[in-house]
């Protein structure tokens, strides 16, 4: 493998503290021909650590760790680069995990029970901008008001509050308060945050 070749591959970094999963999910990420692994993690601190030199293409967390959880890692990663691409590797799918994976950010949840050729494919299509969800599942989001969902919209494309305040006739200092709430419900810190989520959302072919 030339320096140029894993250059073009999609690089990933794997956060997860049981070593037998995490040595097997290296291996078929390795073992891949669009894949190659840049950087590991066994905790929430040591991914901290490790994130800003590593700048993985996809980050694929557990959400179970020995210092706290995979949200705290996707939080820390998305304050880092608001479009960093997420994928929540775990042993269980139930509800709670579900929302807070999405809140966080994440593109998509699979189960560590999945075929090692499942994970890869299911990286690969969240670097595309898709999303992977257990069946039955629908990333609606948290509830919004109309006006909210369309302040959502207007931020993904680009708008800034006062152009937001004129496109809807409201006062700027409500859209104000309204961008607040709105990231509150999404678990979010910064429009940006916003913003790069509506571009995952239409990359991934949804509908406002």
């Amino acid at each position: 493998m030339t320096a140029s070749e894993n250059a073009a591959k999609i690089r990933v970094m794997l956060v997860d503290d049981h070593e037998v999963v995490r040595r097997g999910i290296v291996m078929a990420i390795q073992a891949s021909e669009t894949l190659t692994v840049v950087g590991e993690a066994s905790s929430v601190a040591e991914a901290r650590r490790r994130l800003p030199a590593v700048r993985p293409d996809v980050l694929v967390v557990d959400l179970q760790l020995p210092d706290g959880t995979g949200i705290d890692v996707m939080k820390t990663a998305r304050s880092q680069d608001p479009e960093q691409l997420m994928l929540v590797l775990t042993s269980f799918d139930d509800d709670a995990a579900l929302r807070e994976s999405q809140a966080a950010g994440a593109a998509g949840l699979i189960l560590k029970s999945a075929r090692s050729q499942e994970i890869v494919e299911a990286i690969g299509t969240v670097h595309r901008g898709g999303t992977i969800w257990p069946r039955g599942h629908v990333d609606e989001g948290p509830e919004l008001s109309d006006s909210d969902r369309k302040i959502v919209d207007l931020i993904g494309d680009g708008h800034s509050n006062r152009e937001i305040a004129e496109e809807m006739g409201i006062a700027e200092k409500t859209v104000k308060n309204r961008v607040t709430v709105i990231l509150q419900a999404y678990g979010m810190q910064r429009r940006t945050q916003v913003a790069a989520m509506v571009a995952a959302r239409r990359r991934a072919g949804w509908k406002s």
